[in-house]
């Protein structure tokens, strides 16, 4: 039995935007860097975040979910709020952008080369506009699932 997969290689699309694997610094203090390899993924059927993958040489990988369009600001201005934030370096330094992530487990400040995520990003809303991302968001799913909140046991 033969199926036609082109519909779903159409909608997978891995081909039209590959991983961008990026070499960057860890901060871990303020004049010690470890680098580091991290792997940038874009899935259209979840344009709105990028799954990075921060490589580590020895141990697990450490995975987080990040808006698109808070690391594309983040390039040229602050951005994001939280447990995420990005920001340029300072007009004289490096072409690069500082990405902080902090969780209860993990701080973590990275050194994110400007040019080829900048690049990267653009090939990703070629693929899916901002405008279109949020269009195909189930904003009333989204309402209804936040607004009934977890289900009380039955007692």
């Amino acid at each position: 039995m033969q199926h036609d997969q082109s519909s779903l290689r159409a909608r997978s699309a891995p081909g039209l935007v590959p991983s961008l694997f990026l070499e960057l610094d860890q901060m871990l203090d303020e004049f010690t860097r470890l680098p580091m390899r991290a792997k940038f993924t874009f899935d259209p059927d979840s344009p709105a975040v990028i799954t990075v993958e921060f490589l580590a040489e020895r141990g697990p990988s450490l995975v987080w979910g990040i808006g698109r369009e808070l690391l594309h600001l983040g390039l040229t201005t602050m951005s994001g709020t939280g447990d995420v934030r990005m920001w340029p370096t300072l007009p004289g330094e490096r072409l690069s952008s500082w990405l902080l992530l902090e969780s209860r487990e993990v701080e973590a400040l990275f050194e994110v080369p400007t040019a080829p995520l900048a690049e990267w990003l653009e090939a990703t809303y070629r693929i899916t506009s901002a405008e279109a991302e949020s269009a195909g968001l189930d904003w009333d799913g989204f309402l209804r699932d936040l607004l009934s909140g977890p289900e009380a046991p039955a007692g």
